[in-house]
């Protein structure tokens, strides 16, 4: 594996550090700026918006930039916008800010995935994955965790300070080891233990050479979409209850504060533990991966739901839970980006908003139940039923998938080794 494609994880752990940490500062952040919860959450829904608009669109911005300008730009914004939202004090600015710092994290996200499977072999194409998404679970492990830390002792400014900070280490380690070119990747043998530079290697297609309605036209085929819907509602079921989990920990299941952050460590250390396991298996069996993992998201959202009021069984339910969200979700990318090879550009920008837009539908649905009236563990139900749209949207989409009798031997040839679904 190419050190460059850990370097990119680097960066997304500082950027995931940011998508996370309002889940252990909601309060204090609703206190001080004199707002509701779930206005608050609503900065959550605010950086998924940006997300998803953002994919795209900074995809599309940058696709004739070499890969190292475009991703030092889109990080040196995330750092820019992150001392903004330290210094404000109006709700305002920071929702803005928010929504910003997501653009430059959206580009960052779609540049940074096409950019790690270019860089090695198709059989490595899932662990590479694996190792990008994996910044945002180390986040969810350290950086959220130390973030509600910083939140409680020093207030929540001090923990967008700490996401600037360090940020720029990782901005240094981008200048210094992705290749300026747009398009260079390994051979395809790859590289003796993925250290050999990469600008030595074959260089592929550039990006630009395809154009932008062909990538859309391979995007948008039913296939892809349902597999990009399911991901969108695999992610909103996470964020649901993942934006409230601090208030759900303290209000609900009677932990004191001082308990969030180990939860919220739990709940990372699951998630990379899934990442993991996701990235080994996602290449040779991802029908598998993702339907074992969405069914028991649907059993273990409505479990969490029904025992939120015991400690133990909540503080066992919560890294479960992360390992299934992230396992799953880095098997869905996977697919994503196996399925779109005529989409050099666009297929990690896809994958970006669909990741994304089920974020902004998260914490936006988690806020009504709990506008409603339904308590601290609606967010909870609400992800289990979110999971269970996910279930009958792959159901659709593999149904859809069989071939008629006398399709399947050109079916056999044009699938090659991947799945049906």
């Amino acid at each position: 594996m190419p050190f460059a494609v850990y370097v990119l994880g680097l960066a997304v752990f500082a950027q995931g550090t940011s998508e996370f940490m309002l889940s252990g500062l909601l309060s204090g952040i609703a206190a001080d700026l004199d707002v509701s919860l779930s206005a608050a959450g609503l900065l959550t829904s605010a950086f998924a918006v940006g997300m998803v608009v953002g994919a795209p669109l900074m995809a599309l911005f940058s696709r004739a930039w070499p890969r190292r300008r475009a991703l030092l730009l889109f990080l040196a914004v995330f750092v820019a916008v992150h001392a903004v939202g330290a210094l404000t004090p109006g709700y305002g600015v920071l929702l803005a800010s928010r929504f910003v710092g997501a653009l430059a994290n959206a580009g960052f996200w779609a540049v940074a995935l096409s950019t790690a499977v270019a860089m090695v072999p198709d059989r490595l194409k899932g662990r590479a994955t694996a190792v990008v998404v994996g910044g945002v679970t180390v986040a969810c492990v350290v950086g959220v965790p130390v973030g509600a830390v910083l939140g409680e002792r020093w207030g929540w400014r001090s923990a967008f300070w700490a996401v600037a900070i360090v940020s720029l280490p990782a901005f240094l380690a981008v200048l210094r080891t992705i290749p300026g070119g747009r398009g260079d990747r390994p051979a395809r043998g790859g590289t003796d233990a993925g250290t050999a530079p990469v600008s030595e290697a074959t260089p592929a297609p550039e990006a630009a050479s395809v154009s932008v309605r062909d990538e859309l036209r391979v995007l948008t085929g039913p296939r892809l979409r349902r597999v990009l819907l399911t991901m969108a509602l695999v992610q909103g079921a996470t964020f649901c209850t993942f934006s409230y989990l601090e208030p759900l920990l303290t209000r609900e299941t009677g932990l004191g504060a001082g308990w969030v952050p180990v939860a919220l460590a739990l709940f990372g250390a699951g998630a990379f533990a899934g990442v993991t396991v996701a990235g080994r298996f996602a290449d040779a069996r991802p029908v598998a991966v993702v339907a074992t993992g969405m069914a028991a998201l649907a059993v273990g959202w409505a479990a969490l739901a029904l025992a939120a009021g015991s400690p133990v069984l909540t503080l066992a339910l919560v890294p479960l839970l992360g390992l299934l969200a992230f396992g799953t979700g880095t098997a869905l990318i996977t697919r994503v980006l196996g399925l779109a090879p005529g989409a050099p550009t666009l297929a990690g920008a896809f994958s970006t908003t669909a990741f994304n837009l089920g974020a902004t539908v998260g914490p936006w649905a988690g806020g009504l139940a709990l506008d409603a009236g339904f308590g601290h563990r609606a967010p909870a139900g609400v992800s289990a039923l979110l999971m269970v749209a996910a279930l009958l949207v792959a159901a659709t989409t593999a149904k859809s998938r069989r071939p008629r009798a006398g399709e399947r031997r050109l079916s056999a040839v044009n699938r090659g080794a991947r799945g049906r679904w």
